[in-house]
C-alpha cells in the first residue's frame, strides 16, 4: 500500500489498483482521481450513463486541447488462489508491481495523473487546454462509456486536438511500441437452418453441418486484402461453432457460427457483409445472419501528436519507437472519428489479463516523464 518511500505515481498506481473496479464498477477510482485533478485547476464533469461512471475533466478554455483517456475497469482475476498475491492488495516485489489493472491500465492513470500535476506545477500558464477522458466500461460491453462521454461532447462542438491513450502498447521494453492506429472489427453471429432428423435416415433430414460446409472452406481461403504500409491484411476467424444435441444418432437441426473480421483500411464494412453475405446466398444456405460493428479503423500518420510522442520517448528513454497497428480494439475507436488524432502509449503488455499481472515498478515513473515531455512538445 502507498508509503513513503515510494514516487507519487507508484504511490497513485497502488491505490488504484487496490480497488476491485471489475467492469462496471468503479469502486472510487474516478473520485480518487478527479480530486487531485481539481486541485490543480480542472473542472470535473461526472457523466454517469446506465451503470457506468465515467468522468470529463478540463483545465482551461481554448485549444489546442491534449487529452488523455483511459478506463478505471478491469477484467476479473480469474483463481485468486493462483496469483501470488490477492490481486487487489497490490506488492512490489523484485521491482515488480503485482496486481490486476498494474499494466491495464491503473499505471497508466496514474502515470497522466502525476505527469499533469508536475506540469502545471512547472508551467501554470501553458498555452491550450488538458483534458481527461475516463470511463469505467472499456473491458465490457463498451456501450456507456468513452461513446457517450463522446456523443455528449460533439453535441455542444467541444473537439479534441490530440488524444493520449494509455493502453498497454509496449512490446519489450517501455516505449518501444506505440499504436498509432486500430483495425476494425466486425463479427457475425450466423444460424444456418437445417431439419433435424435420425442419422439413419439422413434422406428425410438435411444436416446444415454438411450444407454450410463449403461455405466455410470458401470463407476461410479468401483472402481479403494485402494490407498497406500501416495495416497488415484482413483475417477472417470462426471463434465457435455449435450444433446437435449431444447425441451421435441425431442429425441436428440448426448450426450455429460466430466469427471475426480484424479489418484494414483497404475494405469497408459495407464490402466485407456484402462480400459474405453473397457467398451464403450463391451457396443456397438458409441462414440468418446478425452483425456487429465494434469499430472502424482508424489511423494518426505522423503530425503533431505522433512526433511529440516520438521525442518525448526518445529523450526520456534514449531510443526509438515503433508504430503499430497490431492488436486488438481500444476507445480510440470512438475518438478518432471526431478527427482528433490519437496514440496508445502504456506500458508493457506481456501480463494484461493474465494471472499474476505486473510492471515494472520504475516504468510507471519512467512513463509519467514520458507523458511530461510530450505535454512540453505540444503545449509550451
Amino acid at each position: 500500500m502507498p508509503n513513503t518511500k515510494n514516487s507519487e505515481t507508484i504511490n497513485l498506481a497502488l491505490d488504484l489498483i487496490s480497488r476491485s473496479s471489475v467492469t462496471p464498477d468503479d469502486k472510487g477510482c474516478q473520485k480518487l482521481m478527479t480530486e487531485r485533478l481539481e486541485t490543480i485547476g480542472f473542472t470535473i464533469e461526472n457523466m454517469r450513463f446506465a451503470d457506468v461512471d465515467n468522468f470529463w475533466a478540463r483545465r482551461g478554455t481554448t485549444g489546442p486541447l491534449l487529452a488523455f483517456a483511459g478506463h478505471t475497469d478491469v477484467v476479473p482475476t480469474g483463481p485468486v488462489g493462483k496469483w501470488k498475491i490477492d490481486p487487489f492488495k497490490p506488492e512490489i516485489i523484485d521491482g515488480n508491481l503485482y496486481g490486476r489493472g498494474a499494466a491495464d491500465m491503473k499505471g497508466s492513470l496514474a502515470a497522466m495523473t502525476t505527469a499533469c500535476e508536475r506540469f502545471i506545477d512547472q508551467h501554470p500558464d501553458h498555452k491550450g487546454s488538458i483534458a481527461f477522458l475516463i470511463t469505467s466500461d472499456e473491458e465490457g460491453p463498451s456501450i456507456n462509456g468513452t461513446v457517450k462521454v463522446v456523443e455528449q461532447l460533439e453535441k455542444r462542438n467541444e473537439k479534441i486536438d490530440w488524444c493520449l491513450v494509455g493502453e498497454p502498447s509496449s512490446t519489450d521494453k517501455l516505449g518501444d511500441v506505440v499504436k498509432n492506429g486500430r483495425r476494425g472489427s466486425l463479427s457475425g453471429t450466423l444460424t444456418i437452418n437445417g431439419k433435424q432428423g435420425h442419422v439413419a435416415y439422413p434422406h428425410l433430414a438435411e444436416n446444415p453441418i454438411h450444407t454450410a460446409a463449403p461455405a466455410i472452406a470458401e470463407l476461410t481461403a479468401i483472402q481479403w486484402d494485402n494490407g498497406n504500409e500501416f495495416f497488415p491484411p484482413t483475417t477472417f476467424q470462426i471463434s465457435n461453432i455449435h450444433a446437435g444435441t449431444g447425441a451421435n444418432n441425431v442429425i441436428p437441426g440448426e448450426l450455429q457460427i460466430l466469427f471475426n473480421l480484424r479489418f484494414s483500411t483497404e475494405v469497408t464494412e459495407t464490402e466485407l457483409r456484402n462480400r459474405i453475405e453473397a457467398i451464403f446466398n450463391k451457396h443456397q444456405l438458409e441462414y440468418e445472419l446478425e452483425w456487429s460493428l465494434s469499430g472502424n479503423p482508424f489511423l494518426t500518420p505522423e503530425g503533431e501528436l505522433v512526433d511529440a510522442v516520438c521525442k518525448s520517448i526518445k529523450e526520456t528513454c534514449g531510443y526509438d519507437t515503433q508504430l503499430s497497428t497490431a492488436g486488438g480494439t481500444s476507445d480510440g475507436r470512438f475518438i478518432a472519428p471526431t478527427g482528433a488524432q490519437v496514440v496508445e502509449l502504456g506500458p508493457l503488455n506481456a501480463t494484461i489479463h493474465q494471472i499474476n499481472e505486473h510492471v515494472l515498478a520504475e516504468d510507471l515513473n519512467t512513463l509519467s516523464d514520458i507523458y511530461l515531455g510530450i505535454m512540453k512538445h505540444l503545449l509550451l
